[in-house]
Parts: C-alpha cells; sequence; structure tokens
C-alpha cells in the first residue's frame, strides 16, 4: 500500500468560486485524499425532507475532477436543531442527571431509538445517492465517537435499554444476576430487570459489578450505532469504511467498532494532547511544548493498527496550534513533517491534515490549517508539501512483525477506572508506561487486542494490569513459547467482577504463586528497588508460592518473580520509570532480545524493510546514527542498520 498525504475541507463553509482553485491547490501540494462531509446535516437537509444535494454533488464533482479521491463522512455527530425539537429528549445526560444541549455537537445519546432511526434514515439516503459508482473512495462513520465525555449516558433511553441488555446478558434469570453481582451485600437484590436503575445517584459508590456491567452496555451501543451505519453503506458500496478514533478516549471498545470495518483512523493532536491528556509532568509540558510527547502519538499509532487488523490512517493531523488545550504553541519547525513520517513508520497508509484552510468563525477561529483564512499557505503546508516530495520514489508501507506483544484492553481500563483502588491509578498509565519502557530500549511494539489467540513470533508478551482475563486469551498465553509478563493485577477478577477464591489471583495456569494481599502507595511513599534500580509507586501485591525472585525492594519484597520454567514472570508492583528500564532489560535479557538504550527524547521504528530514527527534542542530541537535529527524522533501509 503506497503512502499517501490528504486533508479535511468543509465546501459548505467557503464561496463556491474558490473551490475549483482550492481542488487545484490540494493536487499541487502532493495531497490524495480530502475528507468531506461529516458535520453538513443542516446543509443537506435544511428542514425536515427538504434534501438540498446539489451543492454536495457539485463539491464532489469539483474535487474529483481535479484528481482528488473523496472520503465522504456521514453526518450524524451534528443533528441539525429542527432534529432537537422533532426529538427534545435525544440528549445525553450526566452522571448527575443533566442534560446535554443543543449549540455545539455529538449531542446525541447513543440509546435514543428516535435519533437512531434518524441517522439511519439519512446515512441510507447518503448511500443511495452516492455509494453507486467510484466518486467516494472511502467513507467515514459518524466523527469521533466519545469525544467530549458522551458515551456514557444517564438518560431513560440508555435506562431502558440496559435493562433490555441484562436481561438478554443473564437469559432472563434475575437469580444469575443477583448471584454474578453479589447483590445479598447491603441487600441490593432485585425481584425484577426492571427493578435495576443505572449506576448513579447511589449514596455512596455503587456495585462495582453494575458499573462494569454499565460501562460494557455503554460500549455496546457504540458498537451498534456504527454498524447500522457501516450496514446501510455495505448495500450501496464497495469503498472501504473507516471510523475516526480520538487520543486517550477508552469509554468504548475500539476493537469491537474496528470489527466491522476495513480501516481505523484517528485524529493525532500531539500539542493538544500534551497539555489536556497525556498527563505528563509541568517539567515535560515544557520540554516538549512545541513538539509533543514521544510516545503517545506512537502508543496510538500501534494501537490504531491493531484495531484496524494493520489498515489505518491518521484522519486529521495537527498543524499548528489548536484552539481547544490550556495552552496551545505553534510546533517547532519540522514538527508537521517529523508526525507525518512518525505515522508512516509505524505503517500509516494515509496522513491528512487537519484543516485545509483556518476558519475565520465559531468555535475553531483559532485552530490551524495548512492555509490562513484568507488563503495564505502556513508553515504546514510547506512541511506537507516537502513530505509529499520525499515520498516520490518511496518504498510502500512494508510493516513487520515487532519482537515484543503489549496487550490493551479496554474492558481493563473499565475495570480500573470502577475499582482504582488508590488515587490517580489507571490501567491506560500503567500500559503506556511499559510502552515508554519498551521504547526506551529501542524496540519496536505491537499492541495486540485481549481477542488475540496467536502469539507465535513473539519473544517477549505483556499483558500488565488485565483484571479479568478471558479463558480464551488465557489459554493463548498459556500455549505462546514466548516470555510472559502478567500484573499487577492481572486476573484479580472474573467476568462478574468477583475476586476468585481458589486461590487467590493471579490463578494462572503453569504460575506457581498467588497474590495473598495487596496495597495501594501514598504518592509520597515510594518502595525503593535494591540496587537502586527504582521504586514501587502506586500499587503493590505481596506474593505467596515458589519462584525466582528478579526484582524485590530494598526491605527484600519480591516484586517480579519468574516461574514454570523461567517463562513466565509476575511483576507484583507498579513500577516508576527506571525500575521499568530494569525489568525491560531483565524481561528482554532472559528472552535473548537485543535493546539500544535510546537517548532522551530519541526514538527508533523498525518495519520490514525500513529503519526510522525520531529525535523529539528541541535541540540536537547525538546518537549511534550520527547527530539528530531537532524535529530530525533519519530514514534508512534495513540493511542498512
Amino acid at each position: 500500500m503506497q503512502r499517501t498525504l490528504g486533508t479535511c475541507y468543509y465546501p459548505e463553509h467557503w464561496p463556491e468560486d474558490i473551490w475549483q482553485e482550492d481542488a487545484a491547490r490540494m493536487v499541487a501540494a502532493g495531497l490524495t485524499w480530502v475528507r468531506i462531509g461529516e458535520f453538513s446535516w443542516s446543509r443537506i437537509e435544511p428542514n425536515p425532507g427538504d434534501l438540498q444535494w446539489d451543492w454536495l454533488d457539485r463539491a464532489i464533482d469539483t474535487l474529483v475532477a481535479a484528481g482528488l479521491k473523496v472520503v465522504l463522512g456521514t453526518p450524524t455527530a451534528t443533528p441539525p436543531r429542527w432534529m432537537v425539537d422533532r426529538h427534545p429528549d435525544m440528549f445525553a445526560l450526566d452522571a448527575d442527571g443533566r442534560s446535554r444541549g443543543f449549540g455545539s455537537r455529538r449531542h446525541y445519546c447513543f440509546s435514543h431509538t428516535g435519533y437512531r432511526a434518524e441517522a439511519r434514515r439519512i446515512v441510507t439516503l447518503i448511500a443511495e445517492r452516492y455509494g453507486p459508482g467510484d466518486r467516494i473512495a472511502a467513507w467515514q462513520t459518524d466523527n469521533e465517537y466519545g469525544c467530549h465525555d458522551t458515551t456514557i449516558s444517564y438518560s431513560p433511553a440508555a435506562a431502558a435499554a440496559f435493562t433490555h441488555w441484562l436481561e438478554a446478558r443473564f437469559n432472563g434469570d434475575i437469580c444469575a444476576l443477583n448471584a454474578a453481582w453479589g447483590n445479598v451485600f447491603w441487600s441490593m437484590e432485585y425481584e425484577r430487570f426492571d427493578q435495576i436503575g443505572l449506576p448513579n445517584l447511589t449514596v455512596t459508590e455503587p456495585n462495582p459489578a453494575h458499573v462494569q456491567a454499565f460501562r460494557r452496555f455503554s460500549s455496546d451501543q457504540v458498537v451498534s450505532f456504527n454498524r447500522d451505519q457501516v450496514e446501510i453503506l455495505r448495500a450501496h458500496s464497495d469503498a472501504p469504511i473507516a471510523h475516526n478514533y480520538m487520543g486517550r478516549v477508552t469509554d468504548f471498545d475500539h476493537y469491537k467498532v474496528g470489527e466491522d470495518l476495513e480501516i481505523a483512523s484517528w485524529d493525532s493532536y500531539p500539542l493538544g494532547f500534551l497539555e489536556d491528556r497525556v498527563g505528563a509532568s509541568a517539567e515535560d509540558q515544557r520540554r516538549y511544548a512545541r513538539q509533543g510527547d514521544p510516545d503517545f502519538q506512537a502508543f496510538h499509532h500501534d494501537l490504531y493498527r491493531a484495531v484496524g487488523r494493520g489498515r489505518w490512517w491518521v484522519m486529521e493531523q495537527q498543524p499548528g496550534p489548536v484552539n481547544w488545550a490550556p495552552y496551545n504553541p505553534a510546533p517547532l519547525p519540522g514538527m508537521v513533517r517529523f508526525w507525518t513520517w512518525e505515522a508512516f513508520a509505524h505503517g500509516a497508509e494515509a496522513v491528512c491534515y487537519f484543516r485545509w484552510r483556518q476558519a475565520p468563525f465559531a468555535q475553531e477561529q483559532l485552530h490551524a490549517g495548512l492555509l490562513r483564512p484568507d488563503s495564505a499557505e502556513t508553515p504546514a503546508m510547506i512541511e506537507a508539501r516537502q513530505v509529499a516530495e520525499e515520498l516520490t520514489g518511496a518504498s510502500e508501507v512494508a510493516p513487520s512483525q515487532a519482537p515484543v506483544a503489549l496487550i490493551f484492553d479496554y474492558d481493563a481500563e473499565w475495570a480500573w477506572q470502577v475499582q482504582p483502588h488508590g488515587k490517580g491509578l489507571s490501567y491506560f498509565d500503567l500500559v503506556l508506561d511499559h510502552y515508554r519502557a519498551l521504547r526506551r530500549a529501542g524496540l519496536s511494539v505491537d499492541i495486540v487486542p485481549p481477542t488475540q489467540t496467536d502469539f507465535t513470533g513473539y519473544e517477549l508478551i505483556l499483558a500488565p494490569g488485565l483484571v479479568h482475563l478471558p479463558d480464551d486469551l488465557r489459554g493463548a498465553l498459556a500455549d505462546a513459547t514466548g516470555l510472559r509478563l502478567y500484573g499487577p493485577r492481572t486476573a484479580a477478577r472474573d467476568e462478574d467482577f468477583r475476586i476468585p477464591t481458589s486461590p487467590l489471583p493471579p490463578a494462572l495456569q503453569g504460575l506457581d504463586i498467588a497474590v495473598a494481599a495487596v496495597e495501594s502507595l501514598r504518592p509520597d511513599m515510594p518502595l525503593p528497588l535494591a540496587n537502586g534500580d527504582g521504586a514501587v509507586v502506586g500499587y503493590l501485591e505481596t506474593l505467596d508460592g515458589e519462584g525466582s525472585v528478579l526484582i524485590e525492594t530494598s526491605a527484600g519484597h519480591a516484586v517480579a518473580v519468574a516461574v514454570a520454567a523461567d517463562n513466565q514472570v509476575y511483576c507484583a508492583g507498579w513500577l516508576d520509570p527506571l525500575g521499568l528500564d530494569h525489568l525491560i532489560a531483565t524481561l528482554c535479557a532472559r528472552a535473548g532480545i537485543n535493546i539500544r538504550k535510546m537517548p532522551e527524547g530519541v526514538r527508533m521504528r523498525q518495519t520490514a524493510t525500513e529503519e526510522f530514527w525520531f529525535n523529539h527534542l528541541p535541540e540536537p542530541v547525538e546518537t549511534e546514527v550520527g547527530t539528530l537535529p531537532p524535529a530530525g527524522v533519519l530514514r534508512r533501509a534495513r540493511e542498512e542498520a
């Protein structure tokens, strides 16, 4: 698959007499793709049943005639005002029972049957009109599911749908639900499914099994909503279908949504994300303010490669300052090119810049584009053109299996959110911390789903924090030949959030140890490891059983223990960066994997044919491959490495 570039365009925002010029400039800049339409419902249907297709017909024809490939988005993320008049109860409600309102976007509840029918209707009309033929090269469903905390709704519609979901889940047996959830505790037992409410507005915390079930239900509602659209589009078009996910939005299972799509894409905003969701220290926010975190984007590249089963894009790439973060600096010169090549290094088929031209009105006035509002070029346009020139004659996307597999599980993320056991403890951060350590060791990583059944070829497999370990995954890990790392909290709960009692977790096949006790640690009370190799922070388990201690605290508390012919390791604590570096070095030595300690801010990624080096720092860095300038990218053939 050839690497390509694109942009996001809103013809409805601009006079029609500049569309042709815009299209020609896109082609001249080396762009292939143009995404349109995902927010255009009010222009397609300004009044109920009043369908205005002519402008969209002309826009598509203009772009295609210029030689561009159109990605057409379904407009269901922005239902028009008349839709709210027709369905005034279509809004999601927050945990305090407050309704969302009209005036921005994503103002709907996934469970509202009236809006679901309206969404199917407009998607059907669009598919019937634009599906036949080859004018549309790809589709995008909706826009950024879950963005702005819009997955979970405590509305009456969600309550009714949750009741039906539970009844199906437990085959109509309320006694089975009571037993699974442990509702004998605090006299929470139900006689009928219609007595079960949503897990909000309780006096103190609700039953964690109830909350986890609601999180799974809420995710399934997103999957179902997306599937409605996919089935309609597929009935009228052979073009591939994508959705554009977001960074650190984990309220629904992206793997399950991705099962219905050909392509996973995501919207990459390195500087905005550094400020509002990476969780970096103030020092690192200053250090990387104009470059972005060295691992956050790469983590999502690898995650969405897994969601797309190998096929993935960046649908929106930050081209300059954004408007929505606490602080919005401009990128360091060269970073737009850098981010583009970083995505290609992780296997992206396309990188599309958001947006073509900066809007002079509404909420995103201060969001940069490839052009200013007056159509003058921004620095990002120059860098995009440079990438287009560099792509001429470049090799195609050639992914290869990494030596390391890292499991990421949305269900585990919800379980940690439901029961973190300590303030600030997060499954996402635990997995990201392991990913960072692997990257600091110069390793390429495959993120894999919890449905992975074959680990052939992986020399090291990491499964930190998988609170519930499904039987299929448990068996696949038992059959794997690579070195496996578990914990902390791996297999600590069954499917319905009960603690296994025989024995206490981890209760893993061939793992002759058990967790005797758990504790969470104050952030100001880390436990130093022996030999000064870092510390345990946040969370620690006490282990019973036999095994070879690989890592322990300075007080002699076992932290990492190797068992079962030394081919499995259980780590009972959350380690700080230095401790994780020590753990990864220890594991790689046992697995026979060569590591290369990366200089600060430098990362390396290998494909089947190429090796990439990236300098995320604002100053030059000396490396084994030479001096990397600020925002430096080195690309070379694998045989040169």
